[in-house]
């Protein structure tokens, strides 16, 4: 049976956030902001987007089906999440409470507290339970118009633990109703537990987890987290140089609390660098001269109490900038990226164009992914609409405004 065309609208506005280029800044009147508009999709995919009457008008191969929105709303793009640790079990509200009481991000996880605490937690789930804890968070993503997310392991720290988190990310991503991005964070920080060091155990997961990844096809990106407490910028260059000999896409967690990490993934040819919250100049300049999207992480600010990503002086220099919510048990708990990625322009001095392509089409390219982050032709119909006549209340409303409906592949979500 050939596949119906179906047509959904009138939309007040349909932003599609096609033909922006994806580095440096952009003015809000660079956005294509489409009146009284229309989208055609075809099974998964969109056939055409524009004024909705005369999309009503054109001839198809076969009957034209039209889906009425009957009340205001305006059409964008669904949000795409690049960069998340949903895989987990516990909490850690011991540690937000004792920073906020003074007590360092450093000295908590010396500690005890930390990563290492969610690693203990995660290491006593079982598959099953991960991949439940996962599908609770992945609903509540769904309301906020997420249909693309990326989610890392890096709470499990061992060969056989990696490689539970990273089978519940599969099972997880083979129901989930909206698309799984999964990324191995097995050098999240050097396990306590672990015999040998940092290069023993990166070693040992080159050696013993990335064949059984590779077998299994579990993923294709890994991450580091390059930091004074966690990998070193000498073992980490190896290991990710020896990945991507293997064809693997690379991230970065890098200028974090100290700087460095940028420079490793520019070097390494990682697709990204995220966190950034110290990057200077130097660092600012390299990443506008090259091909890595710097993402930035304003849960993690707003969680640890520190600076923001200098969003603007990136953009300013020309590099691509991404905003991620950095879901996480312990220092970005919020995991909602519009109510963040609204702080930061506020506080960043952002456009509107600047952060939704952040959310959209920048986002997409962080992930390396195709055919999402537009409404365009042959792209995925993965769409969200808000109850408003004006896209600038999206923003505006920092979060609480939520979407009214939400389509992946060109069905309802939610």
């Amino acid at each position: 049976m050939t596949a119906q065309y179906r047509l959904i609208g009138p939309f007040s506005q349909i932003v599609t956030m096609r033909n922006l280029p994806l580095k440096g800044a952009l003015k809000d009147n660079q956005l294509e902001v489409i009146p009284n508009a229309g989208v055609v999709v075809r099974g998964q995919k969109i056939v055409a987007v524009g004024d909705f009457k005369t999309l009503k008008s054109n001839s198809y191969p076969n009957k034209l089906y039209v889906e009425l929105i009957e009340k205001p709303a305006v059409l964008l793009p669904g949000w795409i999440d690049a960069h998340t640790h949903l895989c987990y079990a516990g909490n850690r509200s011991g540690d937000y409470a004792a920073r906020n009481a003074g007590v360092s991000y450093q000295e908590i996880a010396a500690a005890g507290g930390g990563i290492w605490s969610s690693v203990r937690h995660t290491r006593a789930a079982t598959e099953k339970e991960l991949v439940l804890l996962m599908q609770e968070r992945v609903n509540k993503l769904i309301k906020q118009g997420i249909t693309t997310v990326e989610i890392k392991s890096g709470y499990g720290l061992s060969v056989d633990e990696e490689y539970k988190m990273l089978k519940a990310i599969k099972k997880l991503k083979s129901t989930s109703p909206i698309h799984v991005i999964a990324t191995c964070l097995a050098a999240h920080i050097i396990p306590k537990d672990f015999k040998g060091g940092e290069k023993a155990y990166l070693d040992n997961i080159l050696k013993n987890l990335v064949p059984k990844i590779k077998k299994e096809k579990l993923c294709n990106r890994f991450d580091v987290f390059i930091e004074e407490n966690a990998y070193s910028i000498k073992h980490s260059t190896t290991y990710l140089n020896a990945l991507r000999k293997m064809g693997f896409d690379l991230t970065v967690h890098g200028d974090q609390f100290s700087t460095g990490g940028s420079k490793v993934a520019i070097d390494c040819g990682a697709v990204s660098v995220d966190h950034l919250e110290v990057s200077g100049p130097k660092e600012i300049k390299a990443l506008s001269n090259s091909d890595t999207v710097a993402v930035a992480l304003p849960g993690a600010s707003i969680g640890i109490g520190c600076a923001y990503t200098p969003a603007r002086k990136l953009l300013n220099g020309g590099a691509s900038l991404a905003i991620a919510s950095d879901w996480n048990p312990g220092s970005a708990p919020m995991g909602n990226l519009v109510t963040q990625a609204a702080i930061l322009g506020t506080f960043e001095k952002l456009s509107t164009a600047e952060v939704l392509a952040a959310m959209t089409t920048r986002a997409a390219h962080a992930l390396r992914v195709k055919g999402k982050g537009q409404l365009n032709i042959k792209y995925d119909a993965d769409m969200i609409s808000y109850p408003t006549d004006n896209y600038q209340d999206v923003l505006y409303n920092q979060g609480m405004m939520t979407p009214g409906r939400v389509w992946v592949g060109g069905e309802v979500v939610s």
